[in-house]
């Protein structure tokens, strides 16, 4: 293993500007993932370039863990909800073209839905249309769904708010939205992305999952039960479309970023719809609330920089595309074992904008830890730090802290998160460390939550 990342080291390096080279920031890349495979066990791909040169393009890990095939850079990963980005450009260019109108009501296209007099296209792509989120009852493990069938499932759904209301990040209004691209162009989803997107924007190793068809060069799925590994359940992609139902390589992903700066996909002016924080009326916590057409904005984890950015998650698969447009940055994680593609992102981009990133390492717990001072419990700007029967627990009692160190601690569950206290010489805690996906960032005390 460390023979393969020195050569992909080498070759990043033939690849970036001197100055990056001399910044060691391709080692350091490098060094972040080999953790994340040896400590975190991540496989998938990984592909990072700043304006427009490779920093770093490694394959981790098996693309079939029964036959013991690796993945490569070129293996094809299902994308999960990366997928609402090529539903929302399809959309965008319906209405371009004066097939469609974004304020066009639900019903014109898909008759009988509760609601559907009111609901916008506009509200299916921003999640305000008041949906339920999921209908996996339908296409998981039931070979004989069809769309009509998820169609007159949809339909008894009840409601879930008033049209506009507020915000529910919603599955079926994508799948909606992928019915309505096949009414209004006449042709299958599938048809329609290949003849508007792919062929357009160059990617040939990209398409739509199938029941059927073979593809080659695809990764199976893999998700946890505790620390086992399991083959996901039969999932049925003749109707898990709109919102899901797409593979790609990381190299078409980065094409589709670059199709995505200039015009070859979209009109400047619907790019800018697209990249629109639609939902700020509501607010939030910055996710959300920063949503506009397929992508979001700007969301909470953006490291102080312009961020374009959608994830997917979905037995195991588990997928980022990090785009800084300001900065030129493209950040792609791909995993077909649910490491979690999210925070491996963040935890590269720190990285790329200098900040103090923790290469995963192995958590030990203290052979014998000294009474948990009751003073460590308090809320840290957005962080709570509760503290019940002498044990710390991160945000909720769902998330048990163990301590590696008197003033440093980990989740057992996610060990991608840390917590180090910063006691004062007088032994008071007036600020921490919190560690998510190696990148460090400090959080004073706000004020101490009741004893519990």
């Amino acid at each position: 293993m460390r023979l393969t990342v020195l050569l992909v080291l080498l070759l990043s390096l033939g690849r970036v500007g001197s100055s990056e080279a001399q910044s060691g920031v391709p080692r350091q890349l490098a060094a972040y993932m080999q953790g994340q495979q040896a400590v975190n066990h991540f496989a998938g791909v990984v592909l990072v370039t700043r304006h427009d040169s490779v920093l770093l393009q490694q394959a981790y890990g098996l693309a079939d863990a029964e036959w013991q095939v690796p993945n490569t850079p070129d293996t094809r990963f299902a994308l999960a909800s990366i997928t609402k980005q090529f539903t929302a450009i399809a959309l965008l260019q319906l209405a371009e073209r004066g097939q469609l109108r974004l304020t066009d009501k639900l019903s014109q296209y898909v008759p009988g839905m509760p609601n559907g007099d009111a609901i916008t296209l506009h509200q299916l792509l921003t999640h305000t249309a008041g949906l339920a989120l999921d209908f996996e009852e339908v296409y998981l493990r039931h070979t004989d769904a069809t769309k009509d069938s998820a169609l007159a499932f949809i339909r008894r759904q009840p409601v879930q708010f008033a049209p506009g209301a507020r915000i529910g990040y919603s599955n079926v209004g994508y799948f909606l939205l992928a019915l309505i691209i096949e009414k209004a162009s006449g042709l299958s989803y599938g048809t329609y992305l290949q003849r508007n997107i792919l062929d357009v924007a160059g990617l040939r190793q990209t398409g739509l999952l199938s029941n059927t068809t073979l593809v080659p060069g695809l990764a199976r799925l893999y998700y946890r039960e505790g620390a086992a590994l399991v083959k996901n359940p039969y999932i049925n992609w003749d109707v898990n479309v709109g919102h899901d139902g797409l593979y790609a390589t990381a190299g078409d992903l980065l094409r589709l970023s670059q199709a995505l700066r200039g015009t070859t996909l979209l009109s400047s002016a619907s790019l800018a719809l697209m990249n629109t924080p639609h939902n700020k009326q509501f607010g939030g916590s910055g996710f959300l609330d920063r949503y506009g057409y397929g992508v979001f904005i700007d969301p909470y984890y953006n490291l102080g920089h312009h961020l374009l950015t959608h994830s997917g998650g979905y037995f195991g698969a588990m997928t980022t595309l990090d785009r800084y447009p300001q900065d030129e940055v493209v950040v792609i994680v791909l995993s077909n074992n649910e490491a979690e593609s999210h925070i491996i992102s963040y935890g590269l981009a720190g990285i790329l904008f200098g900040k103090p990133v923790e290469v995963p390492y192995e958590h030990r717990p203290m052979p014998a830890a000294p009474p948990v001072p009751l003073t460590y419990a308090g809320h840290y700007g957005p962080h709570h730090i509760l503290y019940a029967n002498g044990q710390l627990y991160l945000q909720d009692l769902e998330t048990p802290l163990v301590a590696e160190t008197p003033t440093k601690f980990y989740s057992q569950q996610n060990p991608d998160r840390t917590v180090e206290f910063l006691p004062t010489k007088a032994g008071k805690v007036e600020a921490l460390i919190l560690t998510k996906g190696g990148v460090r960032e400090t959080f004073r005390k706000t004020r101490k939550p009741g004893k519990r």
